[in-house]
């Protein structure tokens, strides 16, 4: 009897034991998650770009008056073609006027005071240290004289070189600050003619100066321009998020003006190797960092792999590094997933 009661016990262990296993395996799979995998592609990134922008001269000069005061006279407007030394604009010189007046005669007394001085000297009336006080206060009137006269030189605006005026700022019996604009001009004397216009960050990694460019200008419908990018900004304006480009454009013996519409076509030399992913790969992303997902050599684990995102062009994601010796991600069931994840490929 007891036998029988043995026998039956470890028959009853056995099963247990075999019957456990297969729960816990259940188990898993039940919680493991469903992904799926892609192979991820390869690019180099040498696109040909095209944007639009005005016409401008990189002898462009901003105008003001030296000193402040109120507007007496603007004698041009904005599209007008001025000369070298014309006269575009003076300030009302009532107040200057009255300054070089002052300084006359500062200068008049002085020099009186130095005449006495040097005879009441000569009579030994006077002692040298005056007479050199007298002629020391003449030098210094007299520097203020020629202060005055050069305010007053330049309580107007001439052009500096034949030009255009592009935009007039300051108008008649306005009160202006000294060194405020009063004018942009763009000088004509020259051939340096550019267009400007801002590329977004993607663009600006594989441009550089030097690089060739086709300019098409609405004004010439039937002709294309050579050019070059000629400047590159190093830091994003706060406005527009995008990177200033300078591009020169050769006028090939055409006439240009300021504010011309043209389209540009930037052909890229550089050449930037890029991974290519869908961009449901994507777990996290913030700015131009961001994460993917990755299945460990035992195809049941997962981890996660910092990237660095490159751009974002519609449904794909290019990604600078971080993918180095990696060919696959997951690109199904990745919001589902931490790294602690137990994961099932569908098929």
């Amino acid at each position: 009897m007891k036998l029988q009661q043995l026998t039956g016990l470890a028959i009853i262990s056995i099963l247990m034991a075999c019957n456990s296993k297969p729960k816990e395996t259940v188990k898993q799979e039940d919680d493991a998650v469903l992904i799926r995998t892609t192979t991820i592609e390869s690019a180099d990134y040498k696109p040909t770009l095209q944007y639009s922008g005005m016409m401008a001269s990189t002898n462009e000069v901003k105008l003001a008056f030296k000193i402040g005061g109120i507007v007496s006279k603007i004698y041009v407007k904005e599209g007008d073609r001025v000369s070298k030394g014309q006269l575009l604009a003076t300030l009302n010189l009532t107040e200057i006027n009255a300054q070089v007046e002052q300084s006359t005669q500062a200068v008049e007394k002085a020099k009186r005071d130095v005449n006495r001085v040097k005879n009441l000297y000569n009579d030994t009336a006077a002692t040298l240290e005056q007479f050199q006080n007298v002629q020391t206060q003449l030098d210094v009137v007299k520097e203020n004289q020629r202060i005055t006269k050069f305010n007053l030189e330049y309580a107007q605006i001439r052009a500096l070189d034949n030009g255009i005026v592009t935009k007039k700022i300051a108008n008649e019996g306005e009160v202006i600050a000294a060194g405020s604009p009063v004018f942009i001009i763009n000088s004509a004397s020259n051939n340096d003619w550019v267009i400007r216009f801002g590329v977004a960050d993607k663009d600006w990694s594989v441009l550089k100066n030097g690089d060739a460019a086709t300019v098409a200008i609405d004004a010439y419908p039937n002709k294309t321009f050579n050019g070059i990018i000629s400047k590159k900004a190093e830091t994003a304006d706060p406005y527009s998020n995008t990177y200033e480009m300078e591009v020169k454009v050769l006028p090939n013996g055409e006439r240009f003006a300021a504010g011309l519409f043209a389209t540009v076509q930037l052909k890229a030399t550089a050449v930037k190797a890029l991974k290519l992913l869908p961009i449901e790969a994507l777990a996290e992303a913030d700015a131009k960092k961001g994460f993917v997902f990755v299945l460990n050599d035992d195809k049941r684990s997962v981890k996660k792999v910092p990237v660095e995102i490159a751009f974002i062009n519609k449904d794909k994601v290019a990604i600078s590094s971080g993918l180095e010796n990696i060919n696959e991600v997951i690109t199904e069931g990745v919001s589902y997933l931490t790294e602690s994840s137990i994961v099932k490929i569908a098929h």
